[in-house]
């Protein structure tokens, strides 16, 4: 069974196809600068470079390419059985991987305003799928499903019932990415009542404690702006100063909304949010850098703290995404001075080469790893479960 995953961004779309049940990665590839000026559209050393005004001219490149006998990877788009599309929030509605209908659909619009970022360019890459490959099962699987296990007292605010009731509840993002690496530690664990620590750590940044195999609380809430310090998001931040910037400062809704999601977190510490560069800064003495990768590495701390003292233990912490499976400085940083906590890392381990993936526990209980992320792999899992 062919199955072909989606994640759509406003002007991105990464892709994988796979033949299910053997997990097995048939293509992957990427399309990136959708609306602007230049597209580029990429399948391992296959590289166009032309305009992409949408999604569809992205999607009918790469049906040009499955289709292309010189390639024979399909004869017709109808060899593509499901299509699995990643959608950030879910809200209360979806707990669970969802064939898509036009009430679906409608349901993810309603949820644009709780994600503003992510959802409207998922429903797009769901709309121009269904176009392309109109006899394919379109699977819609939610990052904020796995969370729908934490239980009330981690998911609840201290703010009036009626307002929980009318849905305004931590949520928390990321969880195909959460869900796949915790499994993987599982596994490597062999018990399935662990206690764990997954720490998705790209430009957006998020921290879920996982119990029993399943989300027990994480630092993304009711939308994805809170938490860890992140790219270009504040992470947590004292609502009073929200306040007094629409009240006192004259600042708009929309203004405090672009502050916070677009120019705060290592923007606004460290002047970029490549934190490649912000390291390279910081080894060269940059006083700003270096703060900046301290109050980085505090606040996760905090939140290992935190879950490891609500779980009543730890088994496990995971490095994983971007910034996780390739930083070495951030796993120092973040596991220095944890000993007392039973979390230490091997410092020769630790600064493998970039693609090195494994364990890089030092000499105390919780093993610490490196763990890829595989959040295509995962929505393609889920698909096939669903449809099989």
């Amino acid at each position: 069974m062919k199955i072909l995953v989606f994640n759509s961004g406003s002007s991105s779309l990464k892709f994988q196809l796979f033949e299910m049940p053997e997990n097995k990665v048939i293509i992957k590839g990427l399309a990136e600068r959708i609306g602007e000026k230049q597209g580029k559209f990429k399948i391992g050393d296959w590289e166009v470079n032309k305009p992409l005004p949408t999604h569809k001219e992205a999607l009918e490149l790469l049906t040009d390419y499955l289709l292309d006998s010189d390639n024979q990877i399909i004869k017709d788009k109808k060899e593509i059985f499901a299509i699995g599309h990643r959608v950030v929030h879910g809200g209360k509605g979806f707990m669970q991987p969802t064939l898509v209908n036009a009430e679906v659909k409608d349901k993810i619009k309603e949820l644009f305003s709780l994600a503003p970022l992510h959802n409207p360019a998922n429903l797009i890459g769901i709309e121009t799928a269904e176009q392309i490959f109109p006899k394919a099962k379109q699977v819609a699987i939610f990052d904020t499903a796995f969370h729908h296990t934490i239980p009330t007292v981690n998911n609840k605010y201290a703010i009036p019932q009626k307002f929980y009731d009318e849905g305004i509840q931590k949520y928390g993002f990321h969880g195909i990415s959460h869900q796949y690496v915790s499994r993987e530690a599982i596994r490597k664990l062999g018990k399935e009542n662990a206690k764990i620590i997954t720490l998705h750590l790209g430009n957006g940044a998020s921290a879920t404690a996982v119990v029993n195999g399943k989300s027990f609380d994480t630092s993304m809430g009711f939308g994805p702006m809170n938490g860890l310090v992140m790219g270009t998001r504040s992470g947590d931040i004292d609502q009073s100063i929200i306040f007094y910037l629409l009240d006192k400062m004259g600042y708009s809704s929309e203004d405090v909304q672009l502050i916070l999601n677009k120019k705060s977190g290592m923007m606004a510490l460290a002047g970029s949010n490549d934190l490649r560069d912000i390291e390279q800064r910081a080894s060269q003495g940059d006083a700003t850098a270096i703060l900046a990768l301290d109050m980085y590495a505090n606040v996760i701390k905090k939140y290992i703290g935190s879950y490891a003292a609500q779980m009543g233990g730890l088994d496990a912490l995971v490095f994983t995404a971007g910034i996780g499976e390739n930083s070495d400085v951030i796993r120092r940083l973040v596991t220095k001075d944890m000993s007392f906590f039973g979390i230490s890392i091997d410092v020769e381990k630790n600064s493998c080469p970039k693609d090195y993936q494994g364990d890089i526990s030092g000499n105390t209980n919780t093993k610490v790893w490196v763990i890829p992320t595989n959040e295509e792999l995962e929505i393609a899992v889920q698909s096939y479960e669903l449809l099989h």
